[in-house]
């Protein structure tokens, strides 16, 4: 059985340096960052994880997916492809995500405003929203991702 990642938290919460610690070496890697000149971003991605899972590739959708609204549609694609559904729940404060974006350079960094707008749409995902598994993990003070 493939597997369909998903990762979830605030911008600066850590989850692309957990995409490439945990699951690069395994799974896809599938982000709206990496689509910046698409004219529907939502509808692309939806074509590369169902591309990705139809050839049985695993795939890890790296965006912010803090809204249960965003993480259905791609729970949905994934149920129609028979894939493992794994979340991974990335916690940090908004205090936290804003010190890390901060060290973040070019691109990468994204401005305050993204981190506060997320924060007050974050809601945390469920069991009842159709996941297999769901970690919750925090960063430690050694940078190292703990169960939370």
């Amino acid at each position: 059985m493939t597997a369909c990642a998903i990762l979830i938290g605030l911008p600066g919460a850590g989850k692309s340096t957990f995409y490439r610690e945990r699951l690069a070496s395994t799974h896809r890697h599938i982000s709206k960052d990496d689509l910046p000149n698409v004219r529907s971003r939502q509808d692309r991605q939806d074509a590369l994880i169902r591309e990705a899972l139809s050839a049985g590739a695993p795939v890890a959708i790296d965006n912010t997916n803090v809204s249960p609204e965003e993480r259905r549609r791609i729970i949905a694609i994934a149920r129609d492809y028979g894939a493992r559904i794994v979340g991974y729940y990335i916690e940090a404060s908004t205090r936290e995500a804003v010190a890390r974006n901060e060290r973040r350079s070019g691109r990468a960094r994204v401005p305050k405003v993204a981190i506060f707008t997320a924060a007050k749409r974050l809601v945390p995902p469920t069991m009842e929203e159709g996941f297999d598994e769901l970690h919750c993990l925090r960063v430690d003070e050694s940078g190292r991702f703990v169960e939370a």
